[in-house]
């Protein structure tokens, strides 16, 4: 059992909520947003476009079965923060060989624990996602708020994320050969490359197109990330140099970087999406897929009329673009995370597109 120490965390515009720490006993200024999702808090942990985000956790009860070795999505975990209602330190899970608290303490995540994680909820809803600062109950108000105006947050969460070296990973036959450039790539998405039998040649986000030529793939795959698609300004040249040369496929951060590559727009959303139950319509086929989603920022829809980009998925709930696409070029990408499968329809039906992309480039 954890020790029920007194913690809280501050808001820019004041407001404070009193509970308990669990995790990495630390203050921490991060940016506040929310996930509506009952399942997977091990996957948003480990997820790495939560780079400097604290998480507030809708479902009340987190904890309950512990963590695993399989479903991390990266091996360094660098979530700012978790904010639950009740946290359960004491999993029942066969799996379970951790609890979430020890994973956090082992990785320098603190967590709050014991608040109105309804209150919160409603607050980031009507004034947007900001700054908060995770603290011990003595802090004083005034204190908090002069932390917050003082800490700028940072823009380089892509080049902490990434891969520090080219590395390969392949099954024992491979038909393919992707080069995915990693932004803050989950590994489900690579699990899910192998499992279409390609080889894949993870390159850290600052490689250039001629290194990646040599490399000679059959494809392009561009990984979600954290932050601003406009911080990432090495991978947009990079990209620029390889549309139209091969197949490209995007995901989340992948998507807006294709955007920005094509003379697109991109904004940031009051409170972003994220969740496992966002409804998507497929335009081709008015099909609606239920989506796993995790981003800030989406692209301007009105900015794709001067590009060759055209919407191929809009999300049902604010009518956001969620794919797009280039057929001269090869090049698609979508928003949300086909990877993450949450059903009821599978949406690994877009890695087979790309399979069917790079087999025309053949």
């Amino acid at each position: 059992m954890i020790e029920k120490k007194n913690r809280k965390i501050i808001l820019e515009d004041g407001v404070e909520f009193a509970g308990y720490g669990f995790g990495a006993d630390c203050d921490r200024v991060t940016e506040l947003v929310f996930n509506t999702s009952m399942v997977g808090y091990q996957e948003i942990l480990s997820d790495p476009s939560y780079t400097d985000q604290s998480v507030v956790m809708t479902y009340p009860l987190i904890g309950n079965y512990g963590m695993n070795d399989d479903d991390y999505e990266t091996v360094n975990p660098s979530l700012g923060g978790f904010i639950v209602r009740e946290y359960n330190d004491e999993p029942s899970n066969f799996r379970s060989n951790k609890t979430l608290s020890e994973v956090m303490k082992e990785y320098g995540i603190p967590g709050i624990q014991g608040v109105d994680t309804r209150a919160i909820t409603r607050s980031i809803r009507d004034l947007g996602s900001r700054k908060v600062l995770i603290t011990d109950i003595d802090t004083s108000l005034e204190e908090g708020l002069e932390i917050l105006k003082k800490t700028e947050l940072p823009k380089d969460a892509v080049s902490r994320v990434s891969t520090k070296e080219i590395y390969v990973k392949e099954p024992e036959k491979y038909d393919f050969h992707v080069v995915a450039i990693d932004c803050g790539m989950k590994l489900n998405i690579l699990r899910s490359l192998l499992k279409k039998k390609c080889k894949v040649t993870v390159v850290p986000y600052n490689t250039s197109a001629e290194k990646i030529k040599e490399l000679k793939p059959d494809g392009i795959f561009i990984s979600n990330g954290p932050g601003n698609p406009e911080d990432a300004v090495e991978v947009v040249e990079t990209v620029k140099q390889l549309v139209g040369k091969y197949p490209i496929f995007g995901i989340c951060l992948g998507h807006q970087i294709i955007s920005l590559v094509y003379g697109a727009q991109t904004y940031k959303l009051k409170f972003g999406h994220r969740g496992g139950n966002h409804p998507v319509r497929n335009i081709s086929n008015g099909k609606i897929e239920i989506t796993s989603q995790n981003h800030s920022y989406a692209v301007d829809d009105k900015s794709l009329a001067n590009t060759d980009l055209e919407a191929t998925h809009i999300n049902i709930l604010d009518n956001t673009i969620e794919g797009v696409k280039c057929d001269k070029d090869n090049v698609f990408s979508v928003q949300y995370h086909p990877e993450s499968a949450p059903g009821p329809q599978d949406s690994g039906y877009l890695f087979d597109i790309f399979i069917d992309n790079m087999k025309e480039g053949k």
